[in-house]
Parts: C-alpha cells; sequence; structure tokens
C-alpha cells in the first residue's frame, strides 16, 4: 500500500470522527494516574544550554505576521543563524512561556504556540552545520531546561539531502528543524484521534516559526516530503511511538554535493517511561505507516505529481452525510 492509496485516510477518517451515538457508545474517561510526562528528556546526555538573552525583533509582530516586512529586511538577512538567533526560533516556536503552580504543588507550564489539550505532543528537533556558537550535530530541544540535547555529533544533514530526494532548500540549508509527535503524550486524552492532532498542533508551531522568520531572522521553507524510515532512524525515534511530521530549513549557504552514507541506528536513553502504563492504539502508526514514502525516488515522484483527487466512499448511513476529504501527508 503506497502513499498514493487514498482507501487507508478514508478508513481512519471515518474510524476517528466524532459523532453523538459514538461518544455514548464509547465514553472515554481521563485516567490522571498515567497522565504522560510533558518532556523528553535525555538523562544520560549532557546539555548544551542556549543564551537566554535573545535578540530583539527588528520587525513589529503584526508586520511579520502580515508578511509586510520590507525588502531592506529581506537584504539584511544573515544566511547563516547564529546561536541566539536559533534560541530565539525555538523559544517562540516551542518554548516556555510562563508556569503555573496549582494547588497540591500541580505544575503546567505554557508554550509559544497552542497546543489540542496543552498537551504539547510535538517535539523539536535540530540538525545542522557548523554554527557560530554551536557545534555540528543532530540535537534535541529540551523547553524543560531552554537546552539542545546533542544526538549525534557531526554534520548530517547529507542525510536529509538524500531522504528528500534532493530538495534544494535542504541542501542549501545551514539548520534544518524537525518536528515529530511522541503520540501517547496525546492520545492519552484524545486516543486514536491523536494522530489528526498531530497535524494541527505541528501547524501551530510552524506558524509562530514563520513568523519570527519573517521578522527578518532568515528565511524559511516548510518541507513535508521525506523517507520517513530515514528521518526517524536520524533522531533516534521509536516509530511505534513517535513519527516525523515535518521540516523546516534555516537559512541559506553553500551546497552539499557529497553523498551522506547511511547512519547507523540510535536509541537514545530517555528518562523514565512516559507513563507507568500506556494505551496502543494501532490505528495512529498504521496511518502513519500509509502515508509515509520509502525512497528518495518515491519522494520526487510525490514532490513532481499532484495528489489524485479521490471521491469519498458512499455512507452506511441511509442519510448523506458531507465529511472533508483527508488524504495521506501534503
Amino acid at each position: 500500500m503506497g502513499n498514493r492509496d487514498t482507501a487507508a485516510a478514508w478508513r481512519y477518517h471515518d474510524g476517528t470522527k466524532h459523532s453523538v451515538a459514538r461518544l455514548r457508545a464509547h465514553p472515554h474517561y481521563l485516567d490522571w494516574e498515567i497522565k504522560p510526562l510533558p518532556f523528553k528528556i535525555y538523562p544520560r546526555i549532557d546539555p548544551v544550554a542556549l543564551p537566554r538573552e535573545l535578540p530583539p525583533s527588528p520587525v513589529p509582530a503584526l508586520v511579520a505576521i502580515a508578511g509586510a516586512a520590507s525588502p531592506a529586511a529581506a537584504i539584511a538577512r544573515p544566511a547563516v543563524p547564529d546561536v541566539r538567533m536559533l534560541g530565539r526560533i525555538l523559544h517562540f516556536s516551542a518554548g516556555i512561556t510562563r508556569k503555573k503552580t496549582y494547588a497540591g504543588g500541580q505544575e503546567y507550564y505554557f508554550r509559544a504556540a497552542a497546543c489540542t489539550g496543552a498537551l504539547y505532543h510535538i517535539d523539536l528537533y535540530v540538525v545542522c552545520g557548523d554554527l557560530p556558537g554551536l557545534t555540528a550535530g543532530v540535537y534535541h530541544f529540551g523547553p524543560h531546561d531552554f537546552a539542545l540535547y546533542p544526538l549525534r555529533t557531526g554534520d548530517h544533514r547529507g542525510v536529509l539531502v538524500e531522504a528528500t530526494g534532493g530538495e534544494p532548500s535542504v541542501a542549501h540549508a545551514p539548520v534544518i528543524l524537525a518536528c515529530a509527535s511522541t503520540y501517547w503524550r496525546n492520545a492519552w486524552k484524545y486516543q486514536a484521534r491523536a494522530y489528526r492532532h498531530c497535524f494541527w498542533d505541528t501547524g501551530t508551531i510552524l506558524a509562530n516559526l514563520l513568523a519570527v522568520v519573517a521578522a527578518g531572522t532568515l528565511t524559511a521553507r516548510v518541507v513535508t516530503g521525506f523517507v520517513d524510515d530515514t528521518l526517524s532512524a536520524l533522531l533516534g525515534l521509536d516509530q511505534r511511538r513517535e513519527g516525523p511530521l515535518a521540516l523546516v530549513t534555516l537559512g541559506h549557504g553553500e551546497a552539499l554535493v557529497a553523498p551522506e552514507p547511511a547512519v547507523a541506528p540510535i536509541s537514545p536513553e530517555t528518562t523514565l517511561p512516559l507513563s507507568s502504563r500506556q494505551v496502543e492504539y494501532p490505528a495512529i502508526s498504521e496511518m502513519q505507516t500509509a502515508s509515509s514514502l520509502q525512497t528518495s525516488e518515491e519522494v520526487c515522484a510525490w514532490r513532481d505529481t499532484p495528489a489524485p483527487v479521490a471521491e469519498p466512499p458512499v455512507p452506511s448511513e441511509s442519510k448523506p452525510e458531507i465529511i472533508p476529504l483527508l488524504t495521506a501527508r501534503g
């Protein structure tokens, strides 16, 4: 079953849409004893602290959101970000903006971008060459302590060039950010519907990210076509419980021409399980697999060929129902 098989998307869509009858037949109650940890923490990796003094924006927020920055601001954009610029982008995309403590000592952390249920299941990763203030590597962004956790050392951007079928913006990018979901962090509340939220919640992060970039710091491009298995291996994702969703290129530099050898798998240790017990929702991993791209050639074909328009299946109910078309990723 390939990425273009929209039948898989229809099955997921129909299997996870709400109705009064379905909600009454299968009520769901939150089990607070197994609420997932809000952060992914690597106890055996020494973090690289990000500067907390963030550079100010040269463009007012509303101007940046409207995309009305002056041509002079665009010309002044640096081609390669330094670690302070990178920290600013990460903070306003997925960083913690405030904390609230409730009775009993329960702490809640609020992020820069909204997320369904305030469960913040989207993690950000950094894949970069040498930058001012940061050595080349693959990093996980830890919002809890505003630091980067090195998962791999060295420049692995070539892996992403290959995985995206030679996408030009990736080949020229000094920095590529990757978005990935830890499914259970959202499925704890929303069950199998969490896969829908993967893209909603990535969208809010990307909206913030692109607004910060539009304020004059860098150029950026969102890339959604890539070989999923390759990206998961590079980031050390557990594909049963996590999935890659999107890439964002930052800046512009010399093109990478040398092919990158395949990376060895990694399984970085994270502190404790997210919960003492997790509930598996096979529909999530099945939908992720169905929408995955397997080879760089398939990525190129996906990028260059418009997706077919599929007619929705006729609902089994006697009364026709209008439902939006959910296609595979993209």
